[in-house]
């Protein structure tokens, strides 16, 4: 950010990883305050940056623990946007529902919605309370297939390096088609028409990671063939998904086993995506399946 000053808003759904994320803006200098009244943000922010030494990154967290007083975010955030050399920016972490039910259930923890209703009944109030605000914001990122570190390393990337946001997290998985489609696939490519390194003695107990069992699955022209035409096929994709306002693409990649073949080739993808200057995270979910 070019301004000597900045306010990162931190909102979104509850259950999506605002505490998280507020920690992790805390560990690269930025002064945290959570669930502040939207009203009272201006006069914060006052205070903050008129002391002396005062800090001049603040993240502030509103969500809608605050009930009513929720609707009173986007006036308040555009008095901020009014103080003179200050960049606000409003960070939206998403998730999808059922992932959200997945973790108020295993944590144990009431949603702030449905003290008198069900869960799912208070996530889907949630999502319409919280519409207008994510329309606004400058960024979203969906939080439902991300690791910490993977969170981490992309708030990191917006807020400490100065990366450019593409608006859009890529996941690249690789899958053994043996064991199941991955559940929230948005595109799925089958490379079982190549060679398979498992009937290769040398390479059996390897796996797409290791050197020789991903020279020989790229020794094939038909491995850089698909590489080649699917590359191109995102090239086509990727800004348009971006127009559309999509914020997560899940691209899944599978051989028989999980192992080999698919490995190699969703690192060649997502590695791809990385020198075009998306934010692409890549996991093996069979990998250690035999």
């Amino acid at each position: 950010m070019l301004n000597s000053k900045s306010i990162v808003i931190v909102t979104g759904m509850s259950g999506a990883g605002k505490t998280t994320v507020l920690k992790f803006l805390e560990d690269i200098g930025f002064y945290c305050a959570d669930n502040l009244p939207p009203s009272l943000l201006a006069r914060f922010v006052e205070t903050c940056f008129g002391a002396e030494d005062g800090n001049d990154r603040l993240a502030l967290g509103i969500d809608i623990r605050g009930g009513k007083l929720f609707g009173d975010l986007l006036p308040a955030i555009d008095e901020l946007r009014a103080f003179e050399d200050c960049a606000v920016s409003v960070l939206y972490l998403d998730c999808g529902d059922e992932t959200l039910h997945r973790r108020y259930k295993e944590t144990r923890r009431s949603h702030p919605l449905a003290r008198s209703g069900s869960l799912m009944e208070g996530i889907l109030a949630e999502r319409k309370m919280t519409r207008s605000v994510r329309e606004q914001a400058t960024y979203v990122i969906d939080t439902s297939s991300m690791l910490a570190r993977e969170l981490k390393a992309e708030i990191n990337s917006i807020f400490l390096s100065g990366k450019a946001f593409a608006g859009i997290i890529v996941h690249v998985i690789s899958f053994g088609f043996k064991h199941g489609l991955p559940m929230d696939a948005d595109m799925v490519l089958d490379v079982r028409f190549l060679p398979n390194p498992f009937y290769v003695e040398e390479l059996k107990f390897l796996s797409g990671n290791d050197p020789p069992v991903r020279d020989y699955v790229l020794s094939f022209p038909a491995s850089r063939s698909f590489i080649d035409k699917t590359c191109d096929i995102l090239d086509l994709l990727m800004p348009h998904y971006i127009i559309e306002g999509k914020t997560r693409l899940v691209i899944c990649v599978g051989c028989t086993g999980g192992k080999h073949r698919s490995v190699t080739l969703a690192n060649s993808l997502g590695e791809y995506l990385r020198s075009q200057g998306y934010s692409a995270y890549i996991s093996h979910r069979d990998i250690s399946n035999m």
